[in-house]
């Protein structure tokens, strides 16, 4: 599992993966892991798990990697988020630890908030993604990978509207090729995946793999994408109390959450 961006989101996935292997619990909150899917009527009880049904990798044969523009590794990204406490990631530091990042493809024009320390130098955008590709290849081989997923995690970037050069692959290659400024990070680790033959998800509401230039790459090279923003905390619980308010015609006069997971948006 390949994640853009070793922040809070991706930093305390690992750890509740780690912690399930290192203790036995139940990985609470893992649909692959434990819900169950129905087949035929409800009266044919037949539920199997999702794990079960699916053929998934388990959770002890995932191995992790990751770029990041600030944390050197894992263990100090969720030190840094603060999400976990001391006495939750002691028992897993070592496998923290272990997830080291690789440098990162960064803009500032992108995410005001941050500044990158840990970034990929190349001439050009397009030299930006094979630098991607080569890190990806890399990580398969050392670490004997049968198949590579890649969850975007990092912060959400500025909005901007899609243009021409997102109208095509072959406009998208040229605008990497001359560092066109409509270009975002995310939308390079999007092409490096495709072009590695690795499935993409958008773990942001930025534009990265919904664009034309992304949707006939993946077609053309028969790679699965998807996704448009996590949705796991208080997004998720505004998009589960919203339409109970509005059907039973609760008026708001306001609403209000702090994002807690996202704290480098």
């Amino acid at each position: 599992m390949l994640l853009p961006g070793l922040g809070a989101v991706s930093s305390t996935v690992i750890a509740g993966v780690l912690t399930a292997r290192h203790t036995g619990e139940a990985p609470i909150g893992s649909v692959s892991q434990m819900a169950r899917i129905r087949l035929g009527s409800r009266s044919d009880d037949r539920n199997p798990l999702i794990r079960d049904f699916v053929p998934l990798a388990s959770l002890d044969d995932l191995v992790f990697g990751g770029w990041d523009p600030i944390s050197a590794n894992a263990l100090e990204a969720a030190r840094t988020a603060g999400v976990l406490d001391e006495r939750d990631l002691a028992p897993i530091s070592r496998g923290l630890e272990g997830v080291v990042a690789m440098d990162a493809v960064f803009d500032r024009d992108w995410v005001k908030k941050l500044d990158g320390f840990r970034v990929k130098q190349r001439a050009t955008k397009a030299e930006l993604a094979e630098a991607l590709i080569d890190d990806i290849e890399r990580f398969r081989v050392e670490h004997e990978c049968d198949r590579l997923v890649m969850v975007w995690c990092g912060s959400t970037e500025a909005y901007r509207e899609p243009g021409a050069v997102h109208e095509s692959v072959e406009s998208f290659e040229h605008g990497l090729a001359h560092n066109d400024v409509e270009i975002s990070p995310s939308q390079i680790y999007t092409y490096a995946a495709l072009q590695s033959q690795v499935p993409y998800a958008n773990g942001a509401p930025n534009l990265s793999c919904d664009l034309p230039c992304m949707l006939e790459l993946a077609d053309r090279n028969g790679v699965p994408i998807g996704g448009k923003d996590f949705k796991t905390g208080q997004t998720l619980m505004k998009t589960i109390l919203a339409p109970g308010f509005k059907s039973r015609m609760l008026g708001m006069l306001g609403w209000y959450s702090t994002n807690i997971l996202g704290n480098c948006d």
